[in-house]
């Protein structure tokens, strides 16, 4: 059973024609478009699709996977980031830096990021939802490890602004040393500001690093 509440079926889902990813593709474009992608449910796809939930789920994955699916992007960031997630928080900010940036130096996979990322910067209809899915996808992950941390939104969301700014100013605007710097000096510079976005003082009236 899915995050939904859909079972997850066994043998071949209901619509498993050989158009149904089509139509599911289709009919994700729409339901996103139309409900957002909070708003947009596995169920409601399946269902403009006319095929059962499960067919998403052996097709695409998860909804998260269905949407990196439909606007083109090389990987699903989610997975990226619970990977580097893992293990010690005070070890974090290295590690999402490295799994962020590292996959962008093939140049097949920084070619489709860039495409993705033009398309979000140059509507405001893609804006809205590209900002909706980082936030439930990352910024969500994030929380929960920060928690019970009161200041566990705000960090997250740091962090997960940075990274979205080193993608565009590095691959997109292709500006200057975020272009040029190397990626293991862009690792390191990078993981730090995120490290102390995750454990460190935000401002004056923060207390020192926590042991």
């Amino acid at each position: 059973m899915d995050d939904e509440g859909v079972p997850r079926r066994r043998g071949r889902p209901r619509g498993g024609t050989p158009d149904g990813k089509s139509r599911i593709r289709k009919a994700a474009i729409t339901e996103f478009g139309a409900h957002g992608y909070d708003g947009a449910t596995v169920r409601g796809i399946a269902d403009r699709a006319g095929v059962d939930p499960a067919l998403i789920h052996h097709h695409f994955g998860s909804k998260a996977d269905l949407f990196a699916d439909v606007v083109g992007a090389p990987a699903q960031p989610g997975r990226l980031l619970a990977a580097a997630l893992e293990g010690d928080v005070h070890g974090a900010g290295e590690r999402i830096a490295r799994a962020a940036f590292t996959p962008w130096e093939s140049p097949s996979f920084r070619s489709r990021g860039v495409a993705v990322m033009r398309a979000a910067v140059g509507s405001k209809r893609m804006s809205k939802l590209a900002a909706s899915y980082f936030s439930r996808e990352m910024v969500t992950q994030i929380e929960g490890v920060l928690a019970p941390d009161p200041q566990a939104s705000r960090r997250a969301g740091l962090v997960v602004s940075q990274v979205l700014g080193v993608f565009l100013t590095r691959h997109v605007l292709e500006f200057g040393a975020a272009r040029d710097i190397p990626l293991d000096q862009l690792v390191t510079a990078v993981g730090a500001t995120l490290q102390r976005y995750l454990t460190g003082p935000l401002d004056s009236a923060d207390e020192a690093p926590r042991a």
